[in-house]
C-alpha cells in the first residue's frame, strides 16, 4: 500500500502518478483519504483536549471531596467529558477503518518511465530471433496435443471441468523437463535459493502481496479453513518474512520455486478457451528478490535477463515491452512483460511478467531492513517475475518446433531431460 505520510504531504505527486494508470476510481479514493485524514486528526485532537480536561476535572474533584465540598458538577462534567471521549472514539476507529480499506485498494504509483494509459499504450523495447512465417501445414496446439497424444483436454475436463489439462506421456515429461531445466538455470547460474512453499495460504498472506482484496473473484477460496489456493508463488515467497525486519547484511534475498498456480479467471470469460492459453491450473518457475530500494530498479533489468535467458536457451523467438501503467498490476511500479511468439494462434503470448512493486507490497506484509545496526528500519523492495509459466511456453515449443511430418523438433537445451531429439506422431 501507499504510505499515508506520503499521501498528505505529496499529494499532487501521488495524484499525478496515478493519473498515468487511467482508473477512474482512483482519484476519488485518494481524495476520501485525504478527507477521512483530515477528520482523523481532528479528531485525535479533540479527544487528546478531553482527555486533559477529564483528567483535570478528576483532579479537582478529588480535592473537592478532601475539602468536604459538593463535587456533583465536576462528577457530572467528567461523565459527559467521557461520553463525548467514546463517541469519538468510535467515529475515530470507523475512519481508520475506512483509510485503511481504501489503501488497501489504491495501487501502486508507476515509476517515471511507465508510459501512461491502457494496453495499447505498451512500449516494444527490444526482440529476440525471428518469428516463424505462416506454412500452410502448421497447426495450432491444441491439434498437435491431440496428434503427438501429448495433452487431453477432453479427459481433463471430465475430472475437473474446462480449463483443466492433463499433459499424457511426453507431454508430462516435456512439463517436467521444463521444470528442471528452468530451476537448475535459476539456482545454478543466477544464484536464486530454491523453495518449496504451501500451495494453501491464509488471507493475511494474500493480502500482503495484493491479491486481496482486489483479486478475490479471481481466486479460489477454501471458505471452512479461510484458506486460498495460490494464484502465484509470488504470493508465499513474498511473504515469507512479513513481519519481519532484517540485519544489515541480510539483503538482498533471491528465491526460485516451482509450484501450481490456481486461477478461476473470472473477468475472462469466454476468452482463449481453446488449448492452454487461459487455463485455470498451471505450473510455473517463479522468482522472488526482496532488495534494498535503491537497487530494485537495477534488480527488475537483470531479473528481467534472468527470465529472457530460458526463451533463449530454449530457442523460441520472444519480445520484451513495457506495460502502460493502466495494464499493470496493482502491486507493480513498473513491468516488463516477456511475449513469446505462437505461429499456430500467430500471436504474441505472455509466458512472463517482471515486476518492481517498490514499497507496496513491504507494507503490506510489514517486511522492513535496517541499514545499520540500530538505525530506524525501512521497508525492502519487492520483485518478482516469472521465469517461465510453462502452458504458453509449451505452446510455443511445440507450434515454433513443429515440422511438415507431424513430429516436434525439441531445442537442444531439452534433450537430455527429454531423451530424445523430437516427439513423434502416436
Amino acid at each position: 500500500m501507499l504510505d499515508l505520510k506520503r499521501i498528505r504531504f505529496e499529494t499532487d505527486a501521488v495524484r499525478e502518478q496515478l493519473a498515468k494508470r487511467a482508473d477512474p476510481t482512483v482519484a476519488p479514493s485518494v481524495a476520501e483519504v485525504l478527507s477521512l485524514d483530515a477528520e482523523r486528526r481532528r479528531l485525535i485532537q479533540s479527544v487528546e483536549q478531553l482527555k486533559a480536561r477529564r483528567n483535570e476535572a478528576s483532579k479537582e474533584i478529588a480535592e473537592c471531596k478532601k475539602a468536604g465540598d459538593d463535587a456533583a458538577g465536576l462528577i457530572q462534567e467528567m461523565k459527559d467529558v467521557s461520553a463525548r471521549i467514546a463517541a469519538f472514539d468510535t467515529r475515530l476507529a470507523a475512519s481508520e477503518a475506512r483509510i485503511e480499506q481504501l489503501l488497501l485498494e489504491i495501487p501502486n504509483t508507476p515509476l517515471p518511465p511507465v508510459p501512461s494509459g491502457d494496453e495499447s499504450a505498451k512500449l516494444h523495447v527490444r526482440s529476440w530471433g525471428e518469428p516463424l512465417e505462416p506454412a500452410g501445414w502448421q497447426k495450432p496446439h491444441w491439434e498437435l496435443g491431440a496428434t503427438l497424444g501429448i495433452v487431453d483436454l477432453e479427459r481433463g475436463a471430465k475430472v475437473a471441468g474446462s480449463g483443466f489439462p492433463v499433459y499424457v506421456g511426453a507431454g508430462a515429461r516435456l512439463a517436467r523437463a521444463l521444470i528442471n531445466f528452468m530451476l537448475d538455470v535459476h539456482l545454478q547460474e543466477h544464484g536464486y535459493l530454491e523453495v518449496m512453499p504451501p500451495y494453501l495460504v491464509r488471507s493475511e498472506t494474500m493480502l500482503g502481496t495484493g491479491q486481496l482484496p482486489k483479486l478475490a473473484s479471481d481466486a479460489y477460496h477454501v471458505e471452512s479453513d479461510d484458506l486460498w489456493l495460490i494464484p502465484t508463488a509470488e504470493v508465499p515467497l513474498t511473504n515469507l518474512h512479513g513481519g519481519e525486519v532484517f540485519s544489515p547484511d541480510d539483503l538482498p534475498r533471491h528465491y526460485a520455486s516451482y509450484t501450481a498456480c490456481f486461477r478461476r479467471e473470472a473477468g475472462a470469460a469466454g476468452r482463449d478457451t481453446r488449448g492452454l492459453i487461459r487455463i485455470h491450473q498451471f505450473d510455473k518457475v517463479e522468482l522472488v528478490r526482496l532488495e534494498r530500494p535503491e537497487d530494485s530498479e537495477a534488480a527488475l533489468e537483470e531479473l528481467t535477463a534472468q527470465a529472457e535467458k530460458i526463451l533463449q536457451r530454449l530457442d523460441l523467438p520472444y519480445r520484451v515491452v513495457l506495460l502502460a501503467a493502466g495494464d499493470m498490476a496493482q502491486s507493480s511500479a513498473m513491468t516488463y512483460d516477456l511475449e513469446v511468439w505462437s505461429p499456430g494462434v500467430e500471436r504474441w503470448l505472455e509466458v512472463s511478467s517482471c515486476s518492481n512493486c517498490t514499497d507496496y507490497q513491504a507494507r503490506r506484509a510489514s517486511i522492513r531492513f535496517r541499514r545499520q545496526r540500530g538505525a530506524k528500519p525501512e521497508f525492502v523492495h519487492t520483485l518478482n517475475g516469472s521465469g517461465l509459466a510453462l502452458p504458453r511456453t509449451m505452446i510455443a515449443l511445440l507450434e515454433n518446433g513443429q515440422r511438415a511430418d507431424g513430429s516436434v523438433e525439441l531445442p537442444e537445451a531439452l534433450h537430455s531431460c527429454m531423451g530424445c531429439t523430437r516427439i513423434e506422431p502416436v
